[in-house]
């Protein structure tokens, strides 16, 4: 857009994904002026942090962006990275958002004139902005993690991070070592294996879920259980859920489960956590067993606790079984030296560290997380939105953002009309799932 002809709005937000137009529109019904301040350009990450068979892992019926809902004719499919950038591209031109993109929010600070209401300096690339309200719709995942380790790596070794991969021709020829087996690890580590590279993967204590149980999409029943309407406030974990690993399954080629003891047994090598390097040799901890006997215990409850659904709601469904493992890790290798295992490459697939130093205001835990409840911190005017289990399972997603964004919109509007609606913490109670 072109330069903004004011430096003051009621409302500030900082990001231009899903979560930020979400909220813009919200805004755009209440007849509230706003400015969306975007680093890059709107809902860049789509296209710039995915890697070329990317794809959806729940099914396009979840897609459900305000005003934007997907309409094609496969709602139980799930779409492709070019059908989920263009699905994208027509909710950013059904919203029209007033944006402002390519330019940097260096410091959010809270102000207060004698007498007079906490208003916001927003300090940006562009110039300073002010706003009587911000809403910091950034998302969490700023900051690529990639251990110290890295620096000890042979120059040769090339590296990336998981943001950074695109497909097995971007790797030299030889072997590859995946770290990390949460939502991107696997997916990529079976990207690598289905175009025949031979894959070492480093894993962890990530969860997996069955795609497809008892007849339908393991999604479906879990949103006929009412687990996606349950807040953070009901679940069992509380606010420690939102350290959780998400659970690994794909969407590639109609769906599937990955079952990282199947790609073993066709030859995949798989480790414990990495925990080392000594020279050229890599230092494993002893606990594949235990992470794949992990991930296969929540696969089992989570269809556990749909049998109990279904047997209680008298519902006709086929009958399911447990999972049985494939294969069993004959011993647990704790040690592998890259050059002998003929490892070219390493991808870093271990997630990504929230940044909100920009962020002036004592909302922040001793972690450097918001302190919040559905997005509302403490400090009068300030909110975040797009974070994961910001209130439920869908915040950070397609699926749950528009419920965020319209009930801030609602706080916003209420401040700026001096009666704000009660705050909410709590939903009706739902099943509780493994």
């Amino acid at each position: 857009m072109t330069p903004p002809k004011t430096t003051h709005y009621s409302v500030v937000i900082v990001g231009g994904g899903q979560a930020g137009l979400s909220l813009s529109h919200g805004l755009q019904q209440r007849g509230i002026d706003h400015l969306v301040i975007e680093k890059r350009t709107l809902v860049h990450s789509w296209r710039t942090q995915r890697w070329d068979s990317f794809c959806l892992v729940t099914p396009n019926w979840q897609c459900d962006l305000p005003g934007w809902s997907y309409t094609g004719g496969d709602p139980h499919g799930f779409m492709v990275k070019d059908e989920i950038n263009a699905w994208l591209a027509g909710f950013v031109e059904q919203v029209q958002a007033p944006a402002l993109e390519g330019v940097t929010v260096e410091k959010v600070s809270p102000v207060a004139a004698s007498g007079e209401a906490v208003r916001y300096t927003v300090d940006t690339s562009a110039g300073r902005f002010t706003a009587d309200q911000v809403v910091v719709a950034s998302g969490g995942y700023h900051k690529p993690v990639v251990p110290r380790m890295a620096e000890k790596l042979p120059s040769s070794i090339v590296q990336y991070h998981s943001a950074q991969y695109r497909n097995p021709a971007q790797l030299p020829e030889g072997g590859v070592l995946v770290v990390g087996c949460g939502q991107s690890g696997a997916q990529i580590a079976e990207d690598l294996h289905l175009a025949g590279r031979q894959v070492y993967l480093a894993t962890g204590n990530a969860p997996r879920c069955a795609r497809f149980y008892r007849g339908k999409d393991v999604v479906d029943w879990l949103a006929d259980m009412g687990y996606y309407d349950m807040p953070v406030t009901q679940h069992p974990l509380r606010e420690g859920v939102r350290d959780n690993t998400n659970h690994f399954v794909t969407g590639r080629d109609g769906g599937r489960d990955i079952d990282l003891r199947r790609f073993a047994a066709q030859g995949m090598e798989l480790f414990g956590l990495l925990t080392g390097l000594e020279g050229e040799v890599l230092e494993f901890q002893p606990n594949l067993r235990e992470n794949l006997d992990h991930a296969d215990a929540i696969f089992n409850g989570i269809n556990a606790s749909i049998d109990r659904f279904i047997a209680s709601r008298g519902i006709e469904a086929p009958l399911g079984e447990p999972y049985v493992p494939v294969w069993e890790p004959a011993q647990e290798r704790t040690r592998l030296n890259l050059r002998e295992a003929g490892i070219t490459s390493v991808l870093w697939c271990i997630g990504f560290l929230p940044d909100f130093a920009w962020v002036d205001a004592p909302v922040f835990n001793g972690r450097g997380e918001p302190v919040h409840l559905r997005g509302v911190t403490g400090q009068p005017g300030l909110y975040f939105l797009g974070l994961p289990w910001l209130h439920t399972w869908g915040s950070g997603r397609f699926s749950g953002v528009a419920r965020d964004a319209d009930y801030l919109a609602a706080r916003i509007a209420g401040r700026i009309e001096g009666a704000a609606p009660p705050l909410e913490g709590a939903a009706a109670a739902v099943p509780q799932l493994l």
